[in-house]
């Protein structure tokens, strides 16, 4: 019996928390070290932050150009947070996974939110999606975390802080939980849930497998 690999579509791994839970730290270091995991660049109207590069971090685009896309129907997700857009290009992910390669998405609630109800009649994101919340250990650490970052003002920790109350209610709707109390545990954690993923056999293609 000849047993051949079997084609397999893609992991599309959502990852969401609220700021300062540290979803941003933990997912960058789970790129370094599944290699082959490819990041899904999301476009904001934000500002660039110091050492933020356009292209790698976010596509940094003006309003104007991120409403003609939204027309165009071009995003997979998209929503205002803090003022500012965020979308998720639908072309970032789904040549992708059609092609076996896994995709991270670190988005916003709101973003994971509507990435899973248009998977509710999309079969290749039914197949193809998974969905993990980082949360910090506690309110208290979440707002040191933020104000030791010192990167902006009272009134966007204010703000960042409201909604965190609010999106830290949203981790039962995520299929993996992960609290952030110690970097190095979350990394590990995460890198173990995606490797559990990755061997999930709705994604796998079914004829020959054991042929």
């Amino acid at each position: 019996m000849k047993n051949v690999k079997p084609p397999r579509l893609g992991v599309a791994i959502i990852v969401s928390g609220p700021s300062g839970a540290g979803k941003s730290t933990v997912t960058e270091r789970l790129r370094a070290i599944q290699r082959g995991l490819d990041f899904s660049v999301s476009c904001t109207t934000r500002a660039p932050r110091e050492g933020e590069k356009h292209g790698e971090s976010y596509f940094f685009i003006s309003e104007r150009k991120f409403e003609k896309r939204i027309a165009a129907g071009e995003f997979l997700e998209y929503a205002r947070v803090h003022g500012n857009l965020y979308g998720t290009l639908a072309s970032e992910v789904t040549d992708r996974v059609r092609l076996g390669r896994d995709v991270l998405l670190d988005i916003d609630i709101q973003g994971a939110t509507q990435v899973r109800k248009r998977a509710e009649t999309d079969e290749l994101l039914q197949k193809c999606l998974e969905t993990v919340f980082i949360g910090p250990p506690s309110f208290s650490e979440l707002e040191r975390r933020l104000r030791t970052r010192a990167t902006e003002s009272e009134e966007v920790i204010r703000l960042r802080l409201e909604n965190a109350k609010k999106e830290l209610t949203k981790w039962s709707e995520y299929e993996y939980l992960i609290i952030n109390k110690d970097i190095d545990k979350a990394v590990a954690d995460l890198n173990a849930f995606f490797d559990i993923m990755r061997k999930k056999t709705k994604r796998l293609q079914h004829s020959g497998f054991f042929i």
